[in-house]
């Protein structure tokens, strides 16, 4: 009678235990969901990846490629038509085999991707303002060549206002480019089995704010917190042929204050940023080995079909190609030297300028460096650090 009645006991919290179960749907183990916004505590909201994987799935000796480049502008068609007599299907193609193959390619795009719609950007000086507009087609330009991601953050990216630059995210989003520059807007996705955010900063309105060293810190060090790699963009210091070395102070153009870009570069490595490229100057500028991470100061132009001189070293337009661990300490990279040849786009240049030029300033503004540019652009260090990673203490 006990036997029967212990039967019966067990069969029924069997029944119990199925039911349940079968009610019940239980994640896989190696994803875990991500919500459409994620947003923390400082304002920002994180573009959305399709999974993110668990820790053990990561390849910790995993290397990840960067294709870095500086400013974008493929044409514009306001307030006249100036667009390439091929509608610009052949600007990016000399160069698309330096960007496609690399795991991330970033580039700052100028200006907007907006059919129609009228300027929102008051102009001091007519003689020296431009509203660049480019047909929101022109995207496809910016995917075939293998962009995954672009900085909004600039002094064009609201030359039509706000609506220009939502638009720009979202012809962006539409082709699959990330995308980050107004004040929220995070890129964040996996590569490799690592959590990749990139956030750009530029000392205009409504971007995320370059000249709030402060507050860059806070943003940078909560993503450091949820990301494996954190990349940083900065629009930032003087312009022009004069403005080709880096100074430990602001700078200003046209009495505009442009920051200090060595002060920001640097705290937010602090922070917890792995990598920081620069764009602005419309110049390359050096290349800076802090703590392990590398700082590339500007890029100048890679790509500004009109309204943007080319001439002397303004027609420069490196691809700076870039290996980082799985960690983001720079391993080692490459200056790819072109150069623009109006009306066609950049094309590879043999005399290799741009990393002559790079290594030369990059000498001149961090002397004592361990880093080495060849006359090729090659780029190493001159002896592994085993303190670089120890050394930086996120703050």
């Amino acid at each position: 009678m006990t036997r029967i009645l212990l039967f019966v006991v067990f069969s029924a919290l069997l029944g119990i235990l199925q039911s349940c179960s079968s009610s019940l749907e239980l994640p896989e183990p190696s994803t875990l969901a991500v919500s459409p916004l994620v947003s923390v505590t400082s304002g920002l909201s994180i573009q959305p990846s399709i999974e993110r994987k668990t820790i053990s799935e990561m390849d910790s000796s995993a290397t990840i490629s960067l294709a870095l480049v500086g400013d974008i502008m493929l044409g514009t068609d306001y307030p006249e038509n100036v667009l390439a007599d091929d509608d610009g299907i052949s600007l990016l193609q000399a160069m698309t085999p330096y960007l496609q193959d690399a795991d991330i390619a970033f580039g700052n795009l100028e200006g907007v991707l907006m059919d129609g719609g009228e300027p929102r950007k008051a102009c001091r000086d007519p003689d020296n303002c431009y509203l660049f507009r480019s047909p929101s087609r022109y995207v496809s330009y910016l995917r075939e060549a293998g962009f995954d991601v672009m900085s909004l953050a600039n002094n064009h990216a609201r030359d039509f206002g706000e609506d220009g630059r939502t638009m720009s995210m979202s012809v962006l989003a539409s082709a699959g480019i990330r995308h980050s520059g107004r004040q929220g807007d995070v890129a964040s996705w996996v590569v490799k089995g690592r959590r990749v955010a990139l956030i750009a900063f530029a000392p205009f309105i409504g971007s995320h704010d370059f000249l709030d060293i402060e507050l860059a810190r806070q943003q940078v060090h909560e993503l450091s917190q949820t990301h494996d790699i954190v990349l940083v963009s900065m629009h930032a210091g003087a312009e022009g042929l004069d403005a080709l070395h880096v100074v430990n102070e602001n700078e200003f153009y046209r009495g505009e204050d442009r920051g200090n870009s060595v002060e920001f570069a640097h705290a937010v490595i602090d922070s917890g940023a792995d990598l920081v490229v620069g764009h602005g100057p419309h110049v390359p500028r050096a290349l800076e080995y802090y703590k392990g991470r590398l700082i590339a100061y500007s890029l100048g132009n890679f790509c500004t079909f009109w309204g943007i001189s080319v001439g002397e070293t303004r027609g420069l337009a490196p691809v700076l190609r870039v290996n980082l661990d799985a960690h983001g300490q720079f391993l080692e990279g490459q200056i790819v030297s072109a150069m623009q040849v109006r009306p066609n786009g950049p094309v590879i240049d043999e005399s290799h300028a741009a990393a002559r030029l790079m290594a030369k300033l990059s000498q001149e503004d961090f002397p004592g460096s361990p880093l080495t540019i060849s006359s090729y652009g090659l780029v190493q260090q001159e002896r592994a650090s085993s303190t670089s990673v120890a050394s930086r203490e996120i703050q």
